[in-house]
């Protein structure tokens, strides 16, 4: 576990309320640290998806599909081999 000591400056309304609902602990802290990664990340996924729709690439046939799927296999594979 890594130790990050944060000093933060808020509004004293924010502050205070914070305070009151018990978000300003470790705990809390951590878990609305890891719901705005999740968020970051669910946000990138979309604009991929976006990029990704809009070069309009041709559909793949299920050979592609398949070779690729075996492609992958095959590297993990040779990963697991090489450990």
């Amino acid at each position: 576990m890594t130790t990050v000591e944060l000093k933060l400056s808020l509004p004293d309304q924010l502050a205070q309320e914070a305070q009151a609902a018990g978000l300003l602990t470790p705990e809390t802290v951590a878990a609305l640290l890891k719901v705005a990664l999740r968020a970051k990340r669910a946000q990138a996924f979309f604009e991929a998806a976006d990029a990704f729709a809009a070069a309009k690439l041709p559909p793949m046939s299920m050979q592609e599909i398949q070779a690729e799927v075996n492609a992958v296999r095959q590297a993990a594979l040779e990963n697991a081999a090489r450990r």
